[in-house]
């Protein structure tokens, strides 16, 4: 197993269990109400939109390149945010680890 496929899994454990926790605490409006309730967090908000909608631009690119789908991880992305670009690198680590 190389290094980057441990890092990656390493992040979506913590990203994980940080998601469980904020669900438990607040459920899926504890995660996205706050966002519209404060400047700060709605910057916050448009940030990591900005940022997924570079990761799937890149990903598009990437995924023709390496001859993976790309539609499943728009679909998780727009879904469940982060996890979808980060399932996304473990695929590609594990279909072609050499890349």
């Amino acid at each position: 197993m190389s290094g980057r496929l441990i890092a990656v899994l390493i992040a979506i454990v913590g990203l994980g269990y940080i998601t469980i926790m904020a669900l438990m605490n607040g459920g899926i409006a504890g995660i996205i109400v706050p966002h519209f309730q404060a400047w700060g967090a709605g910057q916050v908000f448009a940030d990591l939109v900005i940022s997924l909608l570079i990761c799937l631009f890149f990903m598009s690119k990437d995924a023709r390149s390496q001859g993976l789908p790309f539609w499943p991880f728009v679909a998780l992305t727009l879904a469940i945010g982060s996890f979808g670009p980060l399932a996304y690198l473990v695929m590609r680590e594990l279909r072609n680890p050499n890349a």
